[in-house]
């Protein structure tokens, strides 16, 4: 009788009755899954790309199995928040990307000085080659700075067995643990078999000491404290499932992370798996030295593999030295430093590691006539599009010696033409911040632009410093109602989501004492105008901030919600004996439902039109108009 394989895609809510069978789930999902299984009764995060699914997949059952999952305004109070429920002793979990940590690096630092009651896992997805990040930092180096283990896993199925893992490793130490995974891991789905989940418990109790409380007194204790517990767990990880020696050879490779998964391919590829020794790590701060020592006995050389930072190779190296072994390692003299590592990379290294032949697949040549490059650009129908095509051409037309100080988020596509807006571009809250020194050392215009969602995250602090200060700049705020960006999840500025709270930017600003705050709506190009140029001579006469909220929904969101309702959606179409081919809508607009045809003459394609109006406006020649009357008030409430 043959048996075959079922696994399954499913909704990671529809699982949260199983404690059975295999699975395909996303790294995020496992993770998700994997905490629950551990006991996880608190769950906070802020969502970045590519750790949002972690959070959204709790969310998806946090009634289900009565926990608590939360998105908070920031990495830092998210982290916090999940600490604190640990402090009382429930198992908790905070996710975030990498550059989140750095938000967060201060109640993580201390974290480890107080060691936590309930288990504490912090995850931080990392993004090596960028592909929705200003950086590819690494974070296992909080691991080594703050002392707290690292865990990194390779495949889903790992994923979610160390999560549950690591929830007891942390209880056991009372210590936090970070599990430290990248794009490829976060992102790619893998077998995941379910165990059973514990009754969840989401309620603790905060049992006072003085250790919580890091005065220096305190903290000096807690350091002695903190550097005992620390060799108690480089004791432990050798110990630990995920560190394992396989296969024998007199050649030792050793890889952590996604990159085990590609030694072991590579190593079947040459047929050389059983002529090498492999060393798997898991636990990549500390490292299992104990269990490397033993894998180094008797080999004559070492390769390394690993993404991004030699972290492992160094303490490899460091690791041997003590006990004086002295035997050559390499790492990233033959794997590199920079960007996501990849099968062709792995096997290159590996090769020239072993002295085996291997070229690899060439680059092709490009045809001559390829798909035609196209720059990323805004949805058909977002607010912010009329309002970049109307500051663009304000400052054109006003010939304004200016500064965009831009911010993370959808509106940073605004940076490539026809609109740059985006002069400088750091980080999350930095175009308050930045701008602001612009605008004490400058005599430009200065104009920091930020989304709402961003706004509430980073952009207070700054705000109010400008403020304190003086600082003649003005703020744009655009708000779309929602962080959309990362996947629509909610800010304070969605209204009525979730049983949370609406809090307008408009009250906020206003409690600041900040004097002029004007809300408009972006498709109004003529209203945006009016109120930059209103805006701009309070800031010089008054030489304060003043606050511009340009609100209007997501596109997507209303969109989706217009087809939901079953309200018909008319699109736009083009006159051709009014269109005189000026090219305003298709080349400074730039909807990408805009086309041209002959005559350079513009096209709506009716497929890709949402129906917004707002090309209607920018056309000279009122060209463009609806397929056919419609009832717009019935269409504009979702927009809303």
């Amino acid at each position: 009788m043959k048996y075959r394989l079922r696994v399954e895609i499913v909704s990671f809510k529809s699982l949260a009755s199983l404690s059975t069978g295999k699975y395909l789930l996303l790294g995020n999902e496992a993770i998700a899954r994997g905490a629950l299984e551990g006991g996880l009764g608190f769950a906070a995060a802020y969502p970045g790309t590519p750790s949002s699914e972690i959070l959204e997949s709790l969310v998806s059952v946090r009634d289900v199995l009565g926990i608590h999952a939360e998105w908070s305004v920031n990495e830092k109070v998210a982290f916090e928040a999940a600490y604190g429920a640990s402090l009382a002793g429930v198992n908790a979990l905070t996710a975030m990307k990498h550059v989140g940590v750095n938000v967060a690096a201060d109640p993580l630092m201390s974290s480890a000085y107080t060691g936590v009651e309930g288990g504490f896992i912090v995850v931080t997805a990392d993004d090596p080659s960028m592909h929705s990040s200003q950086n590819e930092q690494d974070n296992r180096w909080y691991g080594l700075h703050a002392y707290i283990p690292v865990f990194e896993p390779f495949d889903a199925g790992e994923a979610k067995e160390m999560t549950k893992y690591a929830l007891t490793f942390s209880r056991s130490f009372k210590h936090p643990v970070i599990i430290r995974t990248t794009t490829r891991v976060s992102h790619t789905r893998g077998v995941v078999e379910l165990g059973p989940i514990p009754e969840l418990r989401s309620k603790g109790r905060f049992v006072k000491e003085d250790r919580y409380v890091v005065m220096p007194a305190n903290a000096r204790g807690n350091k002695v404290r903190l550097l005992s517990k620390w060799r108690e767990i480089s004791e432990a990880v050798n110990d630990a499932p995920f560190n394992r020696v396989e296969g024998d050879g007199r050649v030792l490779v050793v890889s952590s992370g996604n990159a085990y998964g590609y030694v072991v391919e590579a190593l079947k590829h040459f047929r050389v798996r059983d002529k090498v020794r492999l060393l798997k790590v898991g636990t990549t701060v500390p490292l299992p030295k104990r269990l490397l020592i033993r894998a180094a006995e008797g080999v004559e050389r070492i390769l390394v593999v690993e993404e991004l930072d030699p972290i492992v190779e160094e303490g490899v190296k460091a690791a041997l030295y003590d006990v004086g072994f002295r035997v050559k390692v390499r790492g990233k003299d033959l794997v590199g430093y920079e960007f996501e590592l990849n099968h062709v990379r792995v096997r290159r290294a590996i090769a020239e590691f072993l002295n085996l032949g291997y070229v690899g697949p060439q680059a092709r040549p490009q045809p001559r006539d390829g798909v035609p490059a196209r720059i990323p650009t805004l949805c058909p129908g977002c607010p912010y599009r009329p309002l970049f095509f109307e500051l663009r051409r304000l400052v054109n037309q006003e010939k304004m010696s200016y500064i965009a100080s831009g911010d993370i988020g959808c509106y940073s596509l605004s940076y490539n033409p026809p609109y740059r807006m985006q002069d400088v571009m750091i980080e999350m809250g930095s175009s308050i911040g930045v701008g602001y020194g612009l605008s004490v050392t400058t005599d430009d215009n200065v104009i920091a632009i930020i989304g709402d969602s961003t706004f509430y995250h980073a952009g207070l602090p700054p705000l109010l410093n400008a403020l304190w200060h003086g600082s003649p700049m003005v703020v744009l705020i655009l708000d779309n109602e929602v962080t959309a960006m990362t996947g629509h999840q909610p800010a304070p500025s969605t209204k009525g989501r979730d049983g949370t709270r609406y809090i307008p930017a408009e009250n906020i600003v206003a409690g600041f004492g900040i004097k002029f705050i004007e809300v408009v709506d972006p498709y109004d190009v003529k209203a945006v105008r009016e109120t930059v140029k209103k805006a701009l001579r309070y800031v010089r006469e008054a030489r304060e901030p003043a606050v511009i909220i340009a609100r209007r929904r997501c596109a997507l969101e209303a969109v989706r919600d217009v087809r939901r309702a079953g309200v018909e959606i008319v699109p736009y179409v083009v006159l051709d004996d009014k269109c005189v081919g000026c090219g305003i809508c298709y080349d400074w607009f730039l909807c990408p439902a805009i086309t041209t045809k002959e005559g350079r003459k513009a096209y709506i394609d009716p497929e890709l039109c949402v129906g917004c109006s707002a090309c209607a406006q920018v056309c000279p020649t009122k060209a463009i108009v609806p397929l056919k009357d419609y009832n717009k008030e019935e269409v504009e409430r979702f927009w809303r």
